[in-house]
C-alpha cells in the first residue's frame, strides 16, 4: 500500500511529513529531512499519497501565485467553509475532487489574504463582509501610501533637504517626538542611514535656526507654552498715606538691573553709632493675593535670567511701579538696625513706609573706587564714600559673628555682554568679564541681605506667622515652612524676603511681614495648602530656571571659545578629574588628566565644540608648574548670601 503523507500546521507554519503510525489522537511522522516527530491529529489539515512530502509545498506555492485574491473572494460563498471543499469547487466545480497540490495551493492563497478571508479554525475560513473588506483595503492603501511617503522623506533627509511635512512639526520632532508618526519614523531611518543624531540631522537640513534658538525654544515650550508676553491686566497702585522716611537711600546693582529690590541708608547717631536702613521694594503693598497679577507671578514664580535677556516674573509696567528707582519716593519694607561704634547690632525696627531713593549706584562705576586696594590706601572722594565704608565695616563684623565667609575662595562671577541679536548668534560678539566674588561691594550687600532675611525670618517665627524658609542641615539646602537653622550661613533661620520683584517666595513672605507689622491677619494661615503648594512649585521651578541659565551661559562660553579661536586653555583642577576653565564658568571633566591634587593648574587642548549639545571636548596636555591652595567646590551658600 502506498505511503500516506500529511500536511499539518505547527507553530503557525505549514509542514509535510510521512505517517509512520496512525493513532486516533496523534500521529508518528517522519519529515523529508528524516526527523521523526509526534503530532496531534487535530493539527492535520490534509492527508495525501502524492506527490512526495518534500514536493507538495513548493509546487503548491507556484500554483498559488497564479490565484487572484479578488476573484477568489468573489467565488467564495458567504458562509464558513473548508479549504478542501472550496478547492474542489474552485478548480473543477461539481463532482471534481481537487488534488493535494490544488488544495494546498488554495490553502496557501487563503492564508496569505487575511484581509479577504478570516480564519475560523484549522483549515476553515469565511470571506470578509464587503464593508469590512473595503475598510481594510482602504487601511492597507493608506499604509502603502505612508510607506511610500516615508521612503521619499528618508531620501530627502539623507540628501540634507527638509521634507515639507516637517515644517509644522519641528517643535514636536525636536523636543517631544511621537514615534507613531510617519515623520518620526522617516527621521529615525534617516538617522540610522546617515549615522547622525536627529538633532544634528535636522540642523544640517536647515530645520534649526541656531543652536541658541534650539535651547531657548526647548525651555519656552516646557515652561512658557503660551509665550512670554503678559496678558493685559490692571496695574497695582502704590499705596498712599504711608509715612515718609527721613533718609537718603541708595541702591547698589549691576548696570543691567531693572528690578531694583534693595537699597540702603545710613544716619549717624552722635556718640551712639549709626542707624542703618535696609529698604526692600514692597510690591506686596499693591499686589493683592488672589488678584490677576498675583496669578501671573504665581505661575512664573521667578524671573528667568540668561545672557543678553531675561523673562521677568512681573510685567515691566508693574515692576516700574515698585522698583527702587532714583529720584522718587518708593513704597518699602524697611529694617532699621541700631549699630554701636563697635559695629554691634543692639536693636532693630521694621517699618512700612515711603523711602526717598536718591541714587542707583552701579558696580562698574563703584568698583574702581571702592575695592580692597583703595580701602587699604584710603578711599578717594566720591559720592556715598563714607556710607559705603561704614556699611563695609558693619558687613565685616556681621561676617565675623556668623563665622562663615560671604564667598568661598576660588569662585567668581561672570558678566556676559552680547553685542547683536542673540537670535542670530553667528552675527553676535560675546564678551565675558570675570569678576572675583567676595569684593567689598559684594560683601556689603550680601551681609546686609543675610541680616534682613534672618531677622525677618526670626520676627515671623516669633509671632507664629507661617512663612517659607531656606534651611541647611547636614549639608543639604531645602525649602521648609519651619524656621530651621541654615548652617551654611550660620544663622538660626533664613526667610527669603529681599527680592519680591523677582521671586515669588519673597513676595509671599512680604505679604506675611506686612500683615505682621500692621497687626492684620496674615493671608496664609497655619498649615495653609496654598503656602505648601507655592513652596513646592517654587523649589522645582527655581531649580529648573537656574539649570536653564547655566545651560545658556555654557552656550555663550562655547561661542566665545569659537570666537576667540582658541586651541588650548588653562584650567584649575577641582576634584576627581573635574577642572575649572580659566575665565569661564565651566567645570569640565578631563578623563585624560593624571591623578593630581585639587588646585593644580593644567593646560588643556580644545578638541571639539558642539553648541547644539553643549558638549566640549578637552584633552590633557601638561601640568603647569603652579597651583592654587585652598580651592573648594562651588558653594550654594555664596549665591544665597548675595541674593
Amino acid at each position: 500500500m502506498p505511503a500516506m503523507h500529511v500536511l499539518f500546521e505547527e507553530d503557525g507554519a505549514f509542514k509535510t511529513a510521512t505517517i509512520l503510525t496512525d493513532n486516533d489522537a496523534s500521529l508518528q511522522v517522519e519529515t523529508a529531512s528524516g526527523k521523526r516527530a509526534k503530532i496531534k491529529s487535530s493539527n492535520v489539515l490534509l492527508r495525501f499519497q502524492e506527490p512526495a512530502p518534500g514536493e507538495l509545498l513548493s509546487r503548491a506555492e507556484a500554483l498559488a501565485a497564479d490565484i487572484e485574491t479578488e476573484f477568489l473572494w468573489e467565488c467564495a460563498g458567504d458562509g464558513e467553509f473548508s479549504f478542501c471543499a472550496f478547492a474542489d469547487d474552485y478548480f473543477g466545480g461539481t463532482g471534481h475532487k481537487a488534488s493535494a497540490i490544488e488544495s494546498s495551493a488554495l490553502l496557501l492563497a487563503l492564508h496569505a489574504a487575511p484581509v479577504y478571508f478570516h480564519r475560523k479554525g484549522k483549515g476553515r475560513f469565511r470571506k470578509a463582509p464587503a464593508e469590512i473588506l473595503a475598510a481594510a483595503l482602504a487601511g492597507l492603501e493608506k499604509k502603502r501610501q505612508q510607506a511610500l511617503a516615508i521612503e521619499r522623506m528618508v531620501g530627502e533627509l539623507t540628501a540634507f533637504a527638509l521634507p515639507p511635512e516637517f515644517l509644522p512639526l519641528l517643535n514636536q520632532l525636536l523636543y517631544k517626538p511621537d514615534r507613531n508618526r510617519p515623520e518620526t519614523k522617516a527621521l529615525e531611518t534617516a538617522c540610522a542611514e546617515t549615522g547622525l543624531s536627529a538633532l544634528h540631522l535636522l540642523h544640517k537640513c536647515g530645520a534649526i535656526r541656531s543652536a541658541h534658538d534650539y535651547h531657548l525654544q526647548r525651555f519656552l515650550l516646557e515652561y512658557f507654552p503660551r509665550g512670554v508676553d503678559f496678558p493685559a491686566t490692571d496695574l497695582p497702585l502704590p499705596p498712599t498715606g504711608l509715612p515718609r522716611a527721613r533718609v537718603q537711600a541708595f541702591s547698589i546693582d549691576d548696570a543691567a538691573t531693572t528690578e531694583i529690590d534693595d537699597a540702603f541708608s545710613l544716619q549717624v547717631l552722635p556718640g551712639l553709632g549709626w542707624r542703618v536702613g535696609i529698604h526692600i521694594a514692597a510690591p506686596g503693598l499693591g499686589i493683592v493675593p488672589g488678584s490677576p497679577l498675583d496669578s501671573l507671578a504665581r505661575e512664573r514664580l521667578s524671573t528667568v535670567y540668561m545672557p543678553g535677556n531675561k523673562i521677568t516674573m512681573l510685567p515691566e509696567a508693574a515692576v516700574g511701579k515698585f522698583t527702587l528707582s532714583a529720584g522718587r519716593d518708593c513704597p518699602s519694607l524697611s529694617l532699621y538696625l541700631t549699630v554701636t561704634p563697635e559695629f554691634e547690632i543692639s536693636a532693630h525696627e521694621s517699618l512700612v513706609e515711603m523711602v526717598p531713593i536718591v541714587a542707583n549706584l552701579r558696580h562698574h562705576d563703584l568698583e574702581p573706587l571702592f575695592n580692597e586696594q583703595t580701602l587699604a590706601e584710603g578711599l578717594p572722594e566720591f559720592a556715598f564714600r563714607d556710607e559705603l565704608k561704614t556699611l563695609w565695616h558693619l558687613a565685616n563684623a556681621c561676617e565675623g559673628r556668623r563665622g562663615k565667609p560671604s564667598a568661598m575662595p576660588g569662585n567668581n562671577d561672570y558678566n556676559f555682554a552680547i553685542a547683536g541679536d542673540p537670535a542670530t548668534p553667528e552675527h553676535c560678539r560675546v564678551e565675558i568679564n570675570e569678576r572675583r566674588r567676595g569684593s567689598p561691594l559684594d560683601k556689603l550687600v550680601a551681609e546686609l541681605m543675610i541680616v534682613a532675611n534672618s531677622t525677618w525670618g526670626g520676627l515671623l517665627a516669633e509671632k507664629g506667622i507661617p512663612a517659607i524658609y531656606r534651611a541647611q542641615t547636614g549639608g543639604k539646602v531645602r525649602m521648609t515652612t519651619s524656621p530651621q537653622p541654615h548652617d551654611g550661613l550660620g544663622v538660626a533661620q533664613y526667610a527669603w524676603s529681599s527680592s519680591p520683584l523677582r521671586r515669588y517666595v519673597d513676595l509671599l513672605n512680604q505679604w506675611q511681614l506686612i500683615a505682621c507689622l500692621n497687626g492684620e491677619t496674615p493671608h496664609f494661615g497655619a498649615k495653609s495648602e496654598a503656602l505648601f503648594a507655592a513652596m513646592r512649585d517654587f523649589d522645582l521651578t527655581y531649580s529648573a530656571y537656574a539649570e536653564f541659565q547655566r545651560g545658556m551661559e555654557r552656550y555663550w562660553c562655547l561661542r566665545w571659545l569659537q570666537q576667540q579661536g582658541l586651541m588650548t586653555i588653562d584650567a584649575t583642577l577641582r576634584r576627581e578629574g573635574l577642572a575649572k576653565l580659566d575665565h569661564l564658568p565651566i567645570i569640565q571633566r578631563i578623563a585624560s588628566a593624571p591623578d593630581l591634587k585639587p588646585g593644580q593648574r593644567l593646560r588643556l587642548s580644545i578638541e571639539s565644540i558642539d553648541p547644539l549639545t553643549l558638549e566640549l571636548g578637552c584633552r590633557y596636555l601638561e601640568t603647569l608648574n603652579e597651583s592654587i591652595p585652598g580651592i573648594e567646590e562651588f558653594s550654594e551658600d555664596a549665591v544665597e548670601a548675595i541674593d
